[in-house]
């Protein structure tokens, strides 16, 4: 088992039903069934998030419990955020919802959430290390990996949500428009950074699903205290 902590909006967000509808997954439901379609078959399994804590081995000792109530608490006291403004980008190959702009305060809250559970994760076993091409990573990155077990945590993190699997440049245009239209409602509009979830893979290749989703401090009950 892996678990993870990834931000995803709510179940009955606009945004969480029109990436399910995508995807062909709703990662809330224990639904194994995987897609057909080679386009979003890497991105269904993983289910649809933002990367806060990638996914890791829980450390010896630990247990799923645990995790889920460390992760509790930390959101009671811990700020939501927001993202100004959605936009729809190509991120190497693959497509993504991204923020149109620098959100300095959604950058500390991925880089606290990183510290805060490293704790509960195991370290990369050597073929975890490799599977993730060490020899393709800056020398930073690879110090992160070392480090942190991931190579894009801190100053090489970059919040996005991915939509596709890798895109051929051939048909990159094709598939933006199609994206564009499906997530117009949602595209340059603002999107509340209001919980964070744990997700679970049960098993090695399963679909990652959600185990519970937390809500982060509001301004209105921070107001109340």
């Amino acid at each position: 088992m892996r678990a993870a902590i990834y931000f995803t909006p709510p179940r009955d967000a606009e945004l969480t039903r029109l990436a399910a509808q995508w995807l062909g997954r709703d990662s809330f439901t224990r639904d194994a069934a995987m897609p057909g379609d080679p386009l979003v078959t890497e991105p269904a399994r993983y289910g649809f998030h933002a990367t806060m804590k990638p996914p890791f081995r829980l450390a010896e000792g630990r247990t799923l419990n645990e995790l889920d109530a460390a992760l509790a608490a930390f959101c009671s006291r811990t700020r939501a955020t927001e993202i100004r403004k959605l936009a729809l980008r190509r991120i190497g190959r693959f497509f993504a919802l991204v923020p149109d702009g620098s959100e300095p305060d959604l950058a500390a809250l991925a880089d606290e959430t990183v510290r805060r559970f490293e704790p509960f994760r195991a370290p990369l076993t050597e073929a975890e290390t490799a599977r993730r091409a060490p020899e393709r990573l800056t020398e930073r990155q690879r110090a992160l990996l070392a480090q942190w077990g991931y190579p894009y945590v801190f100053e090489e993190f970059r919040f996005h949500m991915t939509l596709t699997g890798p895109v051929a440049d051939e048909e990159a245009e094709v598939v933006e428009a199609r994206l564009t239209e499906r997530f117009a409602p949602v595209i340059c509009r603002a999107l509340p950074i209001d919980g964070l979830a744990l997700f679970v893979e049960d098993a090695p290749g399963m679909a990652f699903r959600v185990h519970a989703l937390h809500p982060l401090l509001s301004a209105s009950r921070t107001s109340s205290t």
